[in-house]
């Protein structure tokens, strides 16, 4: 059904982008019948010629004349507000409605080769919307992900992590990171952002601006059961929380 909707959204948005073309063109301004295949006529010269001096001054004259006149065309600011709008809806769905997955462990099958068992990720890397582990138990995979716009939660209070050293390493645009850790695991973070804000265990920085940060519980070290966060955002706030 999304994408239903997104599909007819992308069908509607070119549609009004030929009519105000064509508006443009017959109404506003009609120079661009002239102006246009001039620019064009340029870059086709340039390139056709483009060994010679008078080539590459045919070539870049028409670019940059182009660049210009499709700058100022109604039609361009009008896809530049759409796919702006575009992108606010889809970063406002997806604090509203974030993904889940539930990880499911398939055999291979393939003949002739080692046997091994395919695991699906926990979560996968999407440029847009929000991400968020099961509400109910579900089984654990070290995470490694890069992600877009959107913010992601995790929570390990309904999983069972192995011994040892667990990994969880995000990498993201603009977006929160939340992560929900039981009181009996040691706990080590190292965070890098552009601009944003951390508050691990209750220990809040609120402005932070082109830094890298690091922390680490006191029995991380000698713990048989640990987990290491590794975060990197551009824009966007960490909170490591006790639950």
């Amino acid at each position: 059904m999304l994408n239903k909707h997104r599909t007819e959204w992308i069908g509607w948005v070119f549609l009004t982008g030929i009519v105000l073309l064509f508006l443009e063109l017959v109404f506003f301004d009609g120079d661009l019948f002239i102006s246009l295949p001039l620019s064009f006529g340029c870059l086709y010269l340039g390139k056709k010629k483009y060994h010679r001096a008078i080539g590459k001054m045919l070539f870049w004259i028409g670019l940059f004349s182009t660049v210009v006149i499709v700058l100022q065309m109604m039609v361009f600011k009008f896809f530049i507000l759409a796919i702006l709008a575009y992108l606010l809806y889809t970063f406002y769905q997806s604090k509203k409605n974030p993904e889940h997955i539930n990880p499911v462990l398939i055999e291979s099958k393939n003949r002739g080769q080692e046997p091994l068992i395919k695991k699906n990720f926990l979560f996968e890397n999407k440029l847009f919307g929000g991400r968020k582990t099961p509400d109910h138990v579900y089984e654990w995979n070290d995470v490694n992900i890069q992600t877009g716009i959107g913010d992601t939660v995790i929570d390990l209070s309904n999983t069972i992590l192995p011994k040892g050293d667990t990994f969880i390493s995000i990498r993201g645009i603009a977006g929160n990171v939340r992560i929900l850790v039981p009181y009996d695991l040691e706990v080590s973070i190292h965070h890098s952002v552009i601009a944003g804000s951390t508050s691990v265990f209750n220990n809040a920085d609120r402005k932070i601006f082109n830094s890298i940060l690091s922390f680490q519980t006191p029995g991380f070290n000698e713990a048989e059961q640990k987990i290491a966060i590794i975060t990197s955002l551009l824009i966007g706030d960490l909170e490591v929380k006790r639950i």
